[in-house]
């Protein structure tokens, strides 16, 4: 019997064998086309931690609860309403006395102020918010030991809601570093230490949820944002990252209720740490000092001045005989950069400024017709009393009486004379044009630009009438501009808005 010749099966092995190698070799390549494309872990990313008692046992003694108190005077009757009289024999008579005697009406009562604080040095230096303080009449610090101590206010600062007190316990005391928060990464854990409704030393734990928040609490605002719970009585409590370093103190919630949302701010150290040591070495603090009034770079502003983006400080005014007249800075110049660092928007140069060395020459970049200039300024020292508002002074142009219809920018205008300094109350110095009337929806009234308002300059150039401002306008066209920027004088507020030029 002849046998049948078997299937031939090597060339359908071989090839799925084929497919094998070649599926292999496509994974490998593109493996290692991903590892060249995909960025690495980061090396110093860490997991959750296990336990926090280790790192909470050690700082607890640094952190303090403060309680503050205050005489506030009552509103209404010095003299109080009259003891009633109750019937002869009655034994009200001497209980209604008694009460009246201990509760005199108009008298002053005691507030208390509860928050949270803690020690940076063996000596009993205290770092809290100024607001936990603010007008107390006595202050007191509480030790992890529950013993007592009366504070001495060494100096404080509302602007960043900082404080600092000294305490003598006697003997040396555990203390806490300052950390890095600039190092710092959302993400990252942390822990925050206080003192919530009284309550005393209590832990709590998250991670950084954000950075550099601007909440509207002051010009200097860079807070960190964390979901670790931060409660009432919190405000001065220290934040601590994992190497036990305070990186932030606990200043803010947000919160519908009151209660902890697990949306807390706290003031950076990189701010805090400066401010700290200028309370504890002058008993207040020392800012830098330029000298500007300074408005944001609206989009359409950076595009009537030739900017690339909106981006910088737009110099409204400047103070005369400051830093910056004197550096030759000039109302209308946008500064991009502060000793080297990029000012990327309005809200950033005053923190810049302030952290600068009083007396320190620094190199200062601004855009000024269309081009980038830099100037050197030698930094003064911000006084409380230093006028925030500037203006420059008049040229003392002549002034030709009329008045014209601008429809490009939707407003009426005329030189400014006896008559229309009398009617809209303008002083006798300001020199411009005046605007009489705005059209409605118009791109002036989009500007909230009205009667009375004073057009100094047009396009960063001086304007007593309204020819010039026409010729503005036809310059603007004619370079491709889709809005002119003007400078307004309002009851002395001086001020840049872009206005868009309607299309022809």
């Amino acid at each position: 019997m002849t046998s049948k010749p078997r299937p031939q099966t090597t060339a359908k092995v071989g090839w799925k064998a084929g497919r094998i190698n070649a599926a292999s070799a496509f994974l490998i390549g593109t493996l290692f086309a991903l590892a060249l494309v995909l960025p690495a872990q980061p090396a110093a990313a860490r997991s959750a931690p296990d336990s926090l008692a280790d790192l909470a046992e050690l700082l607890l003694p640094t952190v303090v609860n403060i309680s503050s108190t205050q005489l506030v005077k009552q509103q209404g009757q010095e003299r109080g309403p009259e003891i009633p009289q109750a019937p002869p024999g009655s034994p009200f008579g001497d209980m209604f006395r008694d009460f009246f005697n201990r509760n005199p009406q108009g008298a002053p009562r005691r507030a208390t102020s509860l928050g949270s604080g803690f020690i940076i040095d063996a000596s009993g230096l205290v770092v809290t918010n100024n607001h936990v303080i603010d007008g107390a009449d006595e202050i007191t610090v509480t030790l992890s030991d529950d013993s007592q101590h009366k504070a001495e206010l060494l100096g404080r600062d509302p602007k960043t809601d900082l404080a600092l007190l000294k305490i003598d316990a006697g003997r040396d005391l555990p203390h806490v570093p300052w950390g890095d928060s600039t190092s710092s990464r959302v993400g990252d854990w942390v822990i925050a230490i206080g003192n919530p409704f009284g309550l005393g030393g209590t832990v709590t734990a998250g991670i950084i949820s954000a950075r550099q928040r601007d909440i509207r609490q002051g010009p200097y605002d860079n807070f960190l944002q964390t979901d670790a719970s931060i409660n009432r009585g919190n405000s001065g409590g220290p934040m601590f990252n994992m190497d036990g370093e305070v990186i932030g103190v606990n200043t803010a919630i947000f919160s519908p209720t009151g209660g902890s949302v697990g949306v807390g701010f706290a003031i950076p150290s990189s701010i805090a740490e400066r401010v700290v040591a200028q309370l504890r070495d002058f008993g207040q603090t020392r800012r830098g000092w330029l000298g500007v009034r300074i408005q944001s770079v609206t989009d359409e502003i950076a595009e009537s001045i030739g900017l690339d983006s909106a981006r910088g400080a737009l110099v409204s005014s400047v103070t005369g005989d400051g830093p910056a007249e004197k550096s030759g800075i000039e109302a209308g110049d946008v500064i991009l950069t502060f000793d080297g660092k990029s000012v990327d928007t309005m809200r950033g140069l005053p923190r810049i400024v302030a952290e600068t060395d009083i007396g320190k020459s620094v190199p200062v970049q601004v855009w000024r017709n269309e081009r980038e200039v830099t100037v050197s300024v030698r930094i003064g020292e911000l006084e409380e009393e230093v006028p925030v508002l500037a203006s420059a002074g008049p040229r003392g142009e002549a002034i030709e009486p009329e008045e014209a219809a601008i429809d490009d920018l939707g407003v009426t205008v005329t030189s400014i004379t006896d008559q229309m300094r009398a009617q809209f109350s303008l002083p006798d110095d300001l020199r411009g044009v005046v605007i009489t009337g705005v059209q409605t929806d118009s791109a002036a009234a989009e500007k909230s630009l009205r009667p009375g308002d004073v057009i100094v300059e047009v396009s960063q150039e001086e304007v007593s009438t309204p020819g010039q401002i026409a010729d503005k306008i036809r310059e603007a066209r004619d370079a491709d501009r889709s809005s002119v920027l003007l400078k307004i004088n309002r009851n002395g507020d001086r001020r840049f808005v872009a206005v868009r030029i309607k299309p022809s």
